[in-house]
């Protein structure tokens, strides 16, 4: 049997000696939630079968229930090799609750959908026999947990699709020496023409770092380090800038004792001013288009990777440079892409759903946040974070801002090097961009805001065509920074002619779509105060038709007509 996404699931933390575990797993329903009381985790065998790393919601995954699924059950039976090397069991993502056992003993409890985690599990295996993996997915439904944009109603409606529910990423295994790299951070310097990397070694042993550049060599250091978190600098002997359209990455070779990593880093600044966004101290205009990561057969999961690099290049071929990853934290093979192309990407996660006027949700949330940062780090493709997007009042209660504060903060604390929007749309508490969203679609009413003469009249006549917005927080507050209007747009465009879900009234015609697009983006570039546009969207997803894209990522426009008003230039 051909294994389902084969390739490696994180290129720049690479070990040559991993097993992928994807493929044919064993499966069960719990819907009760009762699998735990009745010690499903004892069992050697399973009444069904799943493919992983496909959500059972899927296609892909040969059961295709859509239903509510409130735990679920995977079981596989491995065989351990007979090796005196540490095992590391890995799960890219496993939504919501998991609790994973091996053997019949639990080994693992963790919460949160979106980011993986890793177990050393060389004391609960018998090496040179086969072992069991169980894994117990509870993914219910309450009121105020985060879900991104997965629907709270059976049937997918307006902007929610379809669930996802368990396994919905990679699963492998790791055969590591004793003494390891467990994880690296890389701090790159323009000015210094260097790259610190902070590593987090186990047990004691000589630590080298080679780089090199298109097989060239650029620097090497080597010396012994203790375990723990060490931070050394390594200079380079050429400066090669990461840029938009220009993925230069230098690979990195890794070794601690005898453990050998692969890895790479790209060399790039990026910040806001009061009106530009810089990559590399450069003005750079954001053209950029709202990407959710949803895919017809596998949801949340792509059927391959080639599917990951086909959705850059259709954002490249409608004339955008980059992309919101909304409301869903997508795959490090997404990542690593977008670093090899020159594609420039915001860091989010999916926060819709979530109860922002009770605090109680924050420490879960930002628990899982802190992780995300954590994780993608060293991707140089991502120029800022956005952890809250378009917070709302909840049963009405109104937000609390301390915990927008909170989740600003943390992220600053955690990267220093990359700007953060506090919230993207809606209420502004605290932020480095002022973050606008607009749906507006009739030509006099859009351009009498964004073209408006001064800072001031944007600010008054948006706060005012959005008077729920400004109820907070006034746009003139925010004067001093770069205006990012990261949602606008939206029309829809319905090829199949059966109906669906967009953004005001559709066009009539075709021809009509085109002059909407062009005279909505048009007022943008030509406005003295908006540093960069977001449109909604690249694909349509499910019955949300306002992609550029169908959902099966067909053109539904004249792909050059749309790039040349996507990269129209200010007169």
């Amino acid at each position: 049997m051909n294994i389902p996404r084969p390739e490696h699931p994180n290129p720049q933390f690479e070990r040559e000696n991993w097993v992928n575990l994807n493929g044919e797993w064993e499966f069960e329903f719990d819907f009760g939630v009762s699998g735990r009381d009745r010690k499903f985790y004892e069992r050697t065998s399973l009444n069904s079968k799943i493919i992983v790393p496909f959500c059972p919601e899927s296609v892909l995954s040969g059961i295709g229930n859509t239903d509510f699924l409130n735990c679920v059950w995977y079981l596989k039976k491995v065989k351990i090799k007979n090796t005196n090397k540490r095992v590391i069991l890995h799960f890219g993502a496993v939504d919501y609750e998991s609790y994973i056992y091996i053997n019949s003993k639990e080994v693992y409890h963790n919460i949160g959908g979106y980011i993986g985690f890793d177990i050393d599990i060389t004391n609960f295996v018998e090496k040179g026999k086969e072992n069991i993996i169980t894994v117990c997915a509870i993914d219910g439904h309450p009121k105020g947990k985060a879900s991104g944009k997965q629907s709270k109603n059976y049937y997918s409606m307006g902007c929610d699709y379809t669930r996802t529910t368990g396994i919905w990423q990679t699963v492998w295994l790791e055969y590591v020496e004793n003494n390891y790299i467990k994880s690296v951070k890389y701090y790159t310097s323009i000015e210094q023409k260097n790259v610190q990397i902070e590593v987090e070694a186990v047990g004691n042993a000589k630590f080298t770092a080679k780089a090199t550049y298109k097989g060239k060599e650029m620097g090497e250091i080597s010396l012994k380090l203790n375990e723990g978190i060490s931070r050394v600098t390594l200079p380079l002997k050429e400066l090669h800038l990461w840029e938009a359209g220009h993925g230069r990455l230098y690979d990195l070779e890794l070794t601690y004792g005898k453990d050998k990593v692969k890895s790479y880093f790209g060399i790039r600044s990026t910040r806001f001013d009061n009106k530009h966004y810089l990559l590399n101290n450069k003005p750079l205009y954001l053209r950029t288009v709202l990407d959710q990561g949803f895919y017809k057969k596998g949801i949340y999961t792509a059927e391959t990777d080639e599917e990951l690099v086909k959705d850059i290049y259709l954002s490249f071929d409608a004339g955008f440079n980059g992309a919101r990853l909304h409301q869903k934290v997508f795959e490090k093979r997404f990542l690593y892409h977008c670093d090899k192309l020159g594609y420039l990407v915001f860091g989010e996660t999916g926060n819709w759903g979530l109860d922002l006027s009770n605090m109680d949700h924050l420490a879960p949330f930002l628990m899982e946040w802190q992780r995300e940062i954590a994780r993608d780090f060293n991707h140089p493709s991502i120029i800022g974070w956005c952890p809250l997007n378009e917070t709302w009042d909840f049963d009405y209660r109104h937000q609390n801002d301390d915990f927008v504060r909170a989740m600003y903060y943390a992220t600053k604390n955690m990267d220093s090097t990359r700007p953060c929007v506090g919230t993207s749309g809606n209420y502004q508490v605290v932020s480095d961009i002022y973050d606008l969203h607009d749906y507006i679609q009739e030509k006099d009413k859009f351009e009498e805001i964004y073209l408006a003469p001064t800072y001031e009249e944007l600010a008054e006549k948006y706060d005012k065509a959005h008077e729920w917005v400004a109820r907070y927080q006034k746009s003139a507050d925010y004067k001093d920074m770069a205006l990012y209007l990261s949602e606008y747009g939206g029309i829809q465009w319905d090829v199949d002619g059966v109906g669906g879900w967009g953004y005001g009234n559709g066009p009539q015609t075709i021809e009509e779509f085109y002059e909407r697009y062009e005279y909505l983006t048009k007022a943008l570039v030509d406005s003295p105060y908006i540093c960069g546009f977001c449109y909604t969207q690249l694909y349509d997803v499910e019955q949300e038709v306002n992609g550029i894209y169908t959902y099966e990522r067909k053109a539904k426009f004249d792909m050059e007509r749309i790039k040349k008003i996507t990269q129209y230039e200010k007169k």
